[in-house]
């Protein structure tokens, strides 16, 4: 029996019509381990965003813009790929009264609500998630343990940035915030694990109080005996099977808690509203990390610097054996890789490489596999999308290159994507400048002649954390102030189907209501059109230029050295 009729059977067991299947895990984040991929193994959709809905008649894939090419690629064949916001649950799927079951480990409230719509009021948990109980397998745990980040990569120890929030509870008038965001304990705590793949984030849930010592919930063999002598004064450590028991010990005492809706999961918030005033708003630690402080901003500059070392002898490598032997998406996804590792302080990928060649490159979060392997070709586009974890920061970066002669319009439509990306990097900012504000100007080029992108021009970014971390983004809808210290992508592109993918990414910075570049990387140079740029466009990419050739000259042999003067050399 195929999984969907394994899952249609348990439907007519449970008295149900569809069941919800989403991405993440318990823990909400963005890259989960292949054993807690509950999507992809119901689906074969391999992306990090997106929800299934399986019901007696139809199967549905909700997925992104950045994801629709993709999940049609893999999952067309069983399922309707509906893309949001503008395709959703409560539009698509029209039958009223229709009972959708659900895990209440896994879903916010917020986003059962956004999502299902007036599906909603007759939703039914169950506690025993549906695909586990056909997907058998033995959980792989990580066995590192954590470890702490010292104040010279931090800036902060963890108990000046607890008084701020305790400052936050008491002009509140709450007694405490339970943080469910992974992140957000990270970096409160200035504590990293190696749960995920390109996340380094513990596993946990931390209850900050009003007064006395925090609760960190976390499973106990991941802490070490420096940690606990580090954090003993502030924090006590206990075991995720103590949660609801100290929970319930300390509402005595602590009345009014602060719950996140954005990531505390359904079943744990009507835990605690049994027990507790829960005030939903916000974690305020989203905000906080979202302003990096001067210690983060400079060691961030450190990791770029040695990201773009690795990235560029990579593009020299790369248009050198172009001209030698045939080289395909995973050598070059391997070759970088490679790169990256020769620096001592590399820890590992921020997500997975995307090497698009030609066709490959309009799907915006491709992976290259065995089967979709291409080879590199003179008259096609590479795309390469990577970034790094470094012990003091976080990199992404997205370049488009050409190996031969290009057509014209390939041309146009490169040059437009850059005039987009130097307008946000010269975007005059103020205190009242939003996200929103800013996408709209990047896209400004390609919407001349009809032509856009499905996805934000750009998103936050963490400090050794999460490369795709708000509040702050570059996008449509994006309501958040942009402030001194908080770090973002640009990164408009354009997308072709079948044919090619266009996207030059660089990481910025807010410094003196000023974008400064962190990204250190030459910009492709043989696909501008000239004429289309402006004298004021042609000095921002000669100053880029001269910047790179700067920084990156010393760490180059001979022949490198050559080839970045010809790639960051003056454009007339």
């Amino acid at each position: 029996m195929s999984k969907l009729n394994q899952i249609k059977k348990l439907l007519a067991i449970h008295k149900i019509d569809g069941y919800l299947i989403p991405k993440n895990n318990e823990f909400t984040s963005e890259y989960i381990s292949e054993t807690d991929d509950r999507l992809k193994h119901i689906t074969n959709f391999s992306g990090s965003a997106g929800f299934a809905i399986i019901t007696l008649k139809k199967n549905y894939l909700f997925v992104d813009g950045r994801y629709t090419a993709q999940a049609i690629k893999e999952a067309g064949n069983n399922f309707k790929i509906c893309t949001f916001p503008k395709e959703m649950p409560f539009s698509t799927i029209k039958t009223k009264k229709l009972k959708i079951g659900y895990d209440p480990k896994l879903h916010t409230k917020i986003f059962l609500k956004r999502f299902l719509g007036y599906h909603y009021k007759n939703s039914v948990p169950i506690l025993n998630n549906l695909v586990d109980k056909i997907w058998v397998r033995r959980k792989s745990e990580a066995k590192k343990k954590y470890f702490l980040l010292s104040k010279k990569y931090s800036g902060q120890d963890h108990r000046r940035k607890i008084s701020v929030v305790k400052s936050y509870l008491r002009k509140l008038s709450c007694d405490s915030l339970l943080v469910t965001s992974c992140e957000n304990i990270a970096w409160i705590l200035n504590l990293r694990g190696s749960e995920t793949q390109y996340n380094p984030i513990p596993f946990g849930r931390l209850l900050i109080k009003k007064t006395g010592k925090s609760v960190l919930f976390c499973e106990l063999n991941k802490i070490s005996s420096q940690i606990r002598k580090k954090l003993k004064h502030d924090i006590e450590i206990c075991n995720f099977d103590k949660f609801d028991e100290l929970l319930i010990q300390n509402s005595i005492n602590l009345k009014k808690i602060i719950v996140d809706p954005i990531s505390c999961p359904e079943l744990t918030q009507d835990k605690i509203s049994n027990f507790f005033k829960v005030v939903q708003k916000a974690d305020p630690i989203y905000h906080l990390k979202s302003i990096k402080n001067n210690t983060e901003i400079k060691n961030t500059r450190q990791s770029h610097l040695y990201d773009g070392v690795a990235l560029s002898k990579f593009i020299f490598w790369l248009r050198k054996m172009m001209k030698k032997k045939s080289i395909d998406e995973l050598s070059a996804e391997k070759k970088l890789l490679e790169f990256r590792k020769k620096n001592k302080l590399f820890q590992f990928l921020s997500f997975p490489t995307i090497a698009g060649s030609g066709p490959n490159g309009a799907i915006i979060h491709y992976r290259a596999n065995n089967k979709t392997n291409r080879k590199l070709s003179k008259k096609e586009l590479f795309l390469i999308d990577s970034g790094g974890q470094y012990k003091f920061g976080t990199t992404d970066v997205t370049r488009t290159l050409s190996f031969g002669k290009l057509s014209n319009r390939i041309k146009n439509i490169y040059t437009r994507v850059l005039k987009g990306h130097i307008s946000v990097a010269s975007y005059a900012l103020n205190k009242n400048t939003y996200g929103h504000q800013i996408d709209k100007v990047a896209r400004k080029y390609l919407n001349k002649i009809k032509l856009d992108y499905p996805h934000g021009t750009g998103h936050g970014v963490g400090y050794f954390l999460s490369v795709h971390e708000g509040p702050q983004a570059l996008s449509k809808n994006n309501k958040v102030k942009l402030k001194n210290g908080m770090i973002l992508s640009n990164e408009p592109g354009y997308y072709l189907k079948n044919k090619f993918g266009i996207r030059i990414e660089n990481l910025i910075y807010i410094n003196k209501n000023k974008f400064e570049n962190l990204t250190l990387v030459p910009i492709e140079k043989s696909l501008i059109e000239k004429s289309l740029l402006t004298a004021q466009e042609k000095g921002w990419i000669n100053d880029y230029h001269k910047k790179v050739y700067h920084k990156l000259k010393n760490y180059m042999n001979t022949s490198e050295l050559v080839e970045l003067k010809d790639a960051c050399a003056i454009l007339k």
